[in-house]
Protein backbone atom coordinates (compact mmCIF):
# COMPACT_ATOMS: atom_id res chain seq x y z
CA UNK A 1 0.00 0.00 0.00
CA UNK A 2 1.40 3.41 -0.99
CA UNK A 3 1.38 6.22 1.55
CA UNK A 4 2.84 8.82 -0.87
CA UNK A 5 2.56 8.97 -4.66
CA UNK A 6 4.57 11.54 -6.61
CA UNK A 7 3.85 12.20 -10.30
CA UNK A 8 5.58 14.51 -12.77
CA UNK A 9 7.07 16.65 -9.97
CA UNK A 10 9.36 19.48 -11.08
CA UNK A 11 10.98 22.40 -9.30
CA UNK A 12 13.31 25.16 -10.47
CA UNK A 13 15.24 27.56 -8.24
CA UNK A 14 16.46 30.87 -9.68
CA UNK A 15 15.36 29.64 -13.12
CA UNK A 16 17.55 26.55 -12.80
CA UNK A 17 15.76 23.17 -12.97
CA UNK A 18 16.52 21.16 -9.81
CA UNK A 19 14.10 18.24 -10.02
CA UNK A 20 12.50 17.18 -13.28
CA UNK A 21 9.40 15.04 -13.83
CA UNK A 22 9.88 12.94 -10.69
CA UNK A 23 7.66 9.86 -10.40
CA UNK A 24 7.96 7.86 -7.19
CA UNK A 25 5.72 5.70 -5.03
CA UNK A 26 6.53 5.36 -1.31
CA UNK A 27 5.16 2.29 0.40
CA UNK A 28 3.71 2.51 3.88
CA UNK A 29 6.15 1.35 6.56
CA UNK A 30 9.25 1.20 4.37
CA UNK A 31 12.61 2.92 4.57
CA UNK A 32 13.57 4.10 1.11
CA UNK A 33 16.86 5.89 0.46
CA UNK A 34 17.55 8.61 -2.09
CA UNK A 35 21.14 8.54 -3.37
CA UNK A 36 23.00 10.59 -5.94
CA UNK A 37 25.72 13.23 -6.31
CA UNK A 38 25.53 16.69 -4.76
CA UNK A 39 23.11 18.88 -6.68
CA UNK A 40 21.05 15.97 -8.00
CA UNK A 41 17.88 17.21 -6.27
CA UNK A 42 17.64 14.93 -3.24
CA UNK A 43 17.15 17.65 -0.60
CA UNK A 44 14.88 19.69 -2.89
CA UNK A 45 12.59 16.68 -3.27
CA UNK A 46 12.37 16.32 0.52
CA UNK A 47 11.55 20.00 0.91
CA UNK A 48 8.74 19.70 -1.62
CA UNK A 49 7.32 16.74 0.30
CA UNK A 50 7.18 18.84 3.48
CA UNK A 51 5.96 21.92 1.55
CA UNK A 52 8.89 23.99 2.71
CA UNK A 53 8.96 24.89 -0.97
CA UNK A 54 6.20 24.44 -3.52
CA UNK A 55 6.77 22.43 -6.71
CA UNK A 56 6.30 24.17 -10.05
CA UNK A 57 4.32 21.30 -11.49
CA UNK A 58 3.19 17.77 -10.71
CA UNK A 59 1.02 16.11 -8.08
CA UNK A 60 1.59 14.51 -4.69
CA UNK A 61 -0.88 12.23 -2.96
CA UNK A 62 -0.65 11.47 0.77
CA UNK A 63 -2.88 8.63 1.92
CA UNK A 64 -4.85 9.04 -1.32
CA UNK A 65 -5.47 12.74 -0.67
CA UNK A 66 -4.16 15.65 -2.70
CA UNK A 67 -1.31 17.26 -0.74
CA UNK A 68 -2.52 20.72 -1.59
CA UNK A 69 -5.97 20.12 -0.14
CA UNK A 70 -4.49 19.17 3.25
CA UNK A 71 -4.01 22.05 5.74
CA UNK A 72 -0.28 22.70 5.93
CA UNK A 73 -0.19 22.33 9.74
CA UNK A 74 -1.85 18.91 9.43
CA UNK A 75 0.55 17.89 6.68
CA UNK A 76 3.62 18.92 8.67
CA UNK A 77 2.41 17.03 11.72
CA UNK A 78 2.13 13.87 9.65
CA UNK A 79 5.21 14.36 7.47
CA UNK A 80 8.15 15.75 9.45
CA UNK A 81 11.52 16.71 8.04
CA UNK A 82 14.80 16.45 9.93
CA UNK A 83 17.16 18.76 7.99
CA UNK A 84 20.86 18.20 7.50
CA UNK A 85 21.72 21.18 9.71
CA UNK A 86 20.57 20.52 13.29
CA UNK A 87 19.38 23.89 14.55
CA UNK A 88 18.87 24.11 18.30
CA UNK A 89 16.60 26.69 19.90
CA UNK A 90 17.84 28.50 23.05
CA UNK A 91 17.11 26.54 26.20
CA UNK A 92 17.33 22.94 27.30
CA UNK A 93 17.00 19.82 25.25
CA UNK A 94 13.62 19.34 26.90
CA UNK A 95 12.56 22.77 25.57
CA UNK A 96 13.69 21.81 22.08
CA UNK A 97 11.82 18.52 22.01
CA UNK A 98 8.69 20.14 23.45
CA UNK A 99 8.74 22.86 20.78
CA UNK A 100 6.65 21.02 18.20
CA UNK A 101 4.32 19.62 20.84
CA UNK A 102 3.60 23.13 22.08
CA UNK A 103 2.68 24.24 18.56
CA UNK A 104 0.09 21.47 18.41
CA UNK A 105 -1.14 22.07 21.97
CA UNK A 106 0.12 18.73 23.31
CA UNK A 107 1.50 18.44 26.85
CA UNK A 108 2.73 14.95 27.64
CA UNK A 109 6.06 14.32 29.39
CA UNK A 110 6.01 10.61 28.52
CA UNK A 111 6.16 11.49 24.81
CA UNK A 112 9.24 13.65 25.39
CA UNK A 113 11.03 10.98 27.44
CA UNK A 114 10.22 8.19 24.98
CA UNK A 115 11.37 10.29 22.04
CA UNK A 116 14.77 11.13 23.52
CA UNK A 117 15.36 7.48 24.42
CA UNK A 118 14.25 6.26 20.97
CA UNK A 119 16.69 8.73 19.42
CA UNK A 120 19.53 7.10 21.35
CA UNK A 121 20.07 9.52 24.26
CA UNK A 122 19.34 9.05 27.95
CA UNK A 123 16.64 10.88 29.87
CA UNK A 124 19.37 12.77 31.76
CA UNK A 125 20.11 14.75 28.58
CA UNK A 126 16.80 16.60 28.83
CA UNK A 127 18.20 19.13 31.32
CA UNK A 128 21.30 20.00 29.25
CA UNK A 129 21.75 23.24 27.34
CA UNK A 130 20.86 22.34 23.76
CA UNK A 131 23.35 24.77 22.24
CA UNK A 132 26.33 23.25 24.10
CA UNK A 133 26.05 19.63 23.02
CA UNK A 134 28.05 17.96 20.24
CA UNK A 135 27.03 17.87 16.59
CA UNK A 136 26.14 14.19 16.79
CA UNK A 137 24.01 14.80 19.88
CA UNK A 138 22.24 17.65 18.12
CA UNK A 139 21.37 15.23 15.32
CA UNK A 140 19.74 12.91 17.84
CA UNK A 141 17.86 15.75 19.53
CA UNK A 142 16.54 16.79 16.10
CA UNK A 143 15.32 13.23 15.61
CA UNK A 144 13.70 13.23 19.04
CA UNK A 145 11.99 16.56 18.30
CA UNK A 146 10.54 15.07 15.12
CA UNK A 147 9.47 11.84 16.83
CA UNK A 148 7.68 13.73 19.61
CA UNK A 149 5.13 15.02 17.10
CA UNK A 150 4.31 11.37 16.35
CA UNK A 151 4.38 11.65 12.56
CA UNK A 152 3.53 9.01 9.99
CA UNK A 153 6.44 9.88 7.68
CA UNK A 154 9.98 11.03 8.48
CA UNK A 155 12.08 12.86 5.91
CA UNK A 156 15.73 12.46 6.89
CA UNK A 157 18.36 14.57 5.13
CA UNK A 158 21.78 13.02 5.83
CA UNK A 159 20.85 12.09 9.43
CA UNK A 160 24.33 10.81 10.27
CA UNK A 161 26.37 13.72 8.90
CA UNK A 162 28.39 15.21 11.76
CA UNK A 163 28.07 12.00 13.77
CA UNK A 164 31.33 10.43 14.98
CA UNK A 165 32.13 7.62 12.48
CA UNK A 166 32.28 5.03 15.27
CA UNK A 167 28.68 5.91 16.22
CA UNK A 168 27.12 6.00 12.74
CA UNK A 169 25.93 2.40 12.68
CA UNK A 170 24.49 2.82 16.20
CA UNK A 171 22.45 5.79 14.98
CA UNK A 172 21.34 3.79 11.96
CA UNK A 173 20.18 0.95 14.20
CA UNK A 174 18.31 3.39 16.46
CA UNK A 175 16.48 4.81 13.45
CA UNK A 176 15.62 1.38 12.10
CA UNK A 177 14.42 0.30 15.54
CA UNK A 178 12.09 3.21 16.25
CA UNK A 179 10.84 3.14 12.67
CA UNK A 180 9.66 -0.42 13.20
CA UNK A 181 8.26 0.22 16.68
CA UNK A 182 6.34 3.32 15.62
CA UNK A 183 5.24 1.93 12.23
CA UNK A 184 6.86 4.88 10.44
CA UNK A 185 7.64 5.43 6.79
CA UNK A 186 11.09 6.96 6.19
CA UNK A 187 12.53 8.73 3.16
CA UNK A 188 16.27 8.93 3.84
CA UNK A 189 18.72 11.04 1.83
CA UNK A 190 22.32 9.84 1.89
CA UNK A 191 25.45 10.16 -0.25
CA UNK A 192 26.73 6.85 1.16
CA UNK A 193 25.78 3.84 -0.96
CA UNK A 194 26.85 1.39 1.75
CA UNK A 195 24.63 3.17 4.27
CA UNK A 196 21.72 3.01 1.83
CA UNK A 197 22.23 -0.73 1.51
CA UNK A 198 22.38 -1.16 5.29
CA UNK A 199 19.26 0.79 6.20
CA UNK A 200 16.75 0.54 3.36
CA UNK A 201 14.77 -1.95 1.35
CA UNK A 202 14.75 0.16 -1.82
CA UNK A 203 17.17 2.69 -3.26
CA UNK A 204 16.12 5.50 -5.61
CA UNK A 205 19.00 6.95 -7.61
CA UNK A 206 18.83 10.63 -8.64
CA UNK A 207 21.00 12.16 -11.30
CA UNK A 208 20.60 15.64 -12.80
CA UNK A 209 17.25 16.06 -11.09
CA UNK A 210 15.72 12.83 -12.38
CA UNK A 211 15.20 9.41 -10.82
CA UNK A 212 17.12 7.03 -13.05
CA UNK A 213 16.43 3.80 -11.16
CA UNK A 214 14.54 2.47 -8.17
CA UNK A 215 15.94 -0.89 -7.07
CA UNK A 216 15.53 -3.36 -4.26
CA UNK A 217 18.70 -3.43 -2.16
CA UNK A 218 19.35 -7.07 -2.97
CA UNK A 219 19.36 -6.20 -6.68
CA UNK A 220 21.32 -2.94 -6.38
CA UNK A 221 24.17 -2.56 -8.86
CA UNK A 222 27.10 -0.25 -8.17
CA UNK A 223 27.45 0.91 -11.75
CA UNK A 224 24.06 2.67 -11.75
CA UNK A 225 24.69 4.61 -8.56
CA UNK A 226 26.09 7.79 -10.15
Amino acid sequence: MNIIEIKNLSKSLQNHPIIKDIDLEIQKGEIITLVGPSGSGKSTLLRCLNRLIEPDQGTIQFENKDYFNIPITTLRKNIVMVPQESVMFPGTIHDNIAFGLNIHGIKDETIIVKSIIDAGLSESFLKKNAEKISGGEKKRVSLARALAIQPKVLLLDEPTSGVDPKNIETVEQNIKSFTKQRHLTVIWVTHDIQQAKRVSRRIANLKDGKITTVQNVKDFKWEVAY
